[in-house]
């Protein structure tokens, strides 16, 4: 169904993807936004990195998951 080379393009784009919106919410501070404004967008934001970043390591598969997992694991 799917080309495996465009699945993991589209995955990597998408986990690329999935980091910019966090930084544009220290951005929203510097905009002419009501606080109430800057809390939705700060959700919304949040939001979209999330699914970014899930959709994308559906799309990569477990041992990219599993490489992204030993970044974060403590060394002993």
């Amino acid at each position: 169904m799917w080309n495996p080379k465009l699945k993991k393009t589209i995955g990597y784009v998408l986990l690329v993807l999935s980091f910019v919106p966090w930084a544009l919410i220290p951005l929203l501070t510097f905009m002419d936004l009501s606080t109430g404004q800057i809390a939705g967008a700060t959700t919304i934001l949040i939001i979209a990195a999330e699914v970014a970043f899930f959709a994308a390591i559906a799309l990569l598969g477990k041992e990219v998951w599993q490489r992204i997992k030993a970044v974060f694991k403590p060394r002993h």
